[in-house]
């Protein structure tokens, strides 16, 4: 999946997204776990703000994402900002060649966009490989709950001067699966309106898959909680759960296509 003309549109639409909560989140658990942390890997970066965050607070980061698009949005950012940060086009699934990391960071629910539970084995043995010894991996997902309850059957719209916007959620070809069907009215110099469609797929799992797969790729888990909280417990319709794990030395396993 890549975002395509969602890139472009994507830091207006996310304009109230709670990105410095995400960074919190971590600041507060490497804090706790392991202060020592200087190299992060933020994968699914988008189009930078966790990574503007990260290089504003003196840590090193690297991006990787999919989509070229955002990728080039994240350099222009970094850029004016007189910052150079390593970038990468690649899948999580599949991480190569980019270096060794004290952290790893998957957040604002990119694990999400992950169809099965063999590609959610495969980024973790990938994270795993990339891991410095003790290494941590934080991320967030959407809960079952979320998923099944908030978003199947929901239409959100909003409309601003220059960019309106419908999005509808459907049921998904897997249990506790969504597809958004995104449909963007854009402003042009004009003052016509053009029209952009994008499909994005999300799936996630209860909490106890990803504590299995975690386990079963060299992974021990330090702490799952609610809401960008280290000490928020999980509650019934708590609607995103965050996981922080530490990497374990030689207990990895290979993952093969």
């Amino acid at each position: 999946m890549t975002y395509q003309r969602f890139a472009y549109l994507y830091d207006q639409l996310m304009e109230d997204a709670p990105y410095e909560e995400w960074f919190q989140f971590f600041h507060k658990t490497i804090q706790k776990y392991q202060p020592s942390t200087k190299t992060v890997l933020d994968v699914g970066c988008g189009t930078g703000a966790m990574l503007v965050e990260l290089v504003n607070n003196g840590f090193e980061p690297t991006g990787i994402d999919l989509s070229s698009d955002m990728l080039t949005i994240a350099n222009e950012k970094l850029l004016q900002l007189g910052k150079q940060v390593p970038l990468f086009e690649q899948d999580m699934r599949r991480l190569d060649n980019i270096g060794s990391f004290d952290a790893i960071i998957v957040f604002c629910d990119s694990l999400n966009y992950l169809e099965t539970e063999e590609d959610i084995a495969a980024a973790f043995s990938s994270f795993y490989r990339l891991l410095n010894k003790e290494g941590l991996l934080l991320f967030d997902v959407h809960s079952t709950y979320k998923i099944d309850k908030v978003f199947i059957g929901a239409t959100f719209a909003e409309e601003e001067e220059n960019i309106s916007y419908i999005w509808k959620s459907y049921e998904g070809a897997y249990r506790h699966s969504v597809e958004h069907d995104l449909t963007f009215f854009i402003k042009t110099e004009t003052g016509l309106y053009e029209r952009y469609t994008e499909l994005h797929k999300q799936r996630t799992y209860p909490v106890e898959y990803y504590e299995q797969h975690l386990k079963e790729n060299g992974f021990q888990l330090l702490n799952i909680s609610a809401n960008f909280h280290l000490d928020e417990p999980i509650l019934e319709k708590s609607e995103r759960i965050f996981f922080v794990a530490k990497k374990l030395e030689g207990k990895s396993k290979e993952v093969t296509e």
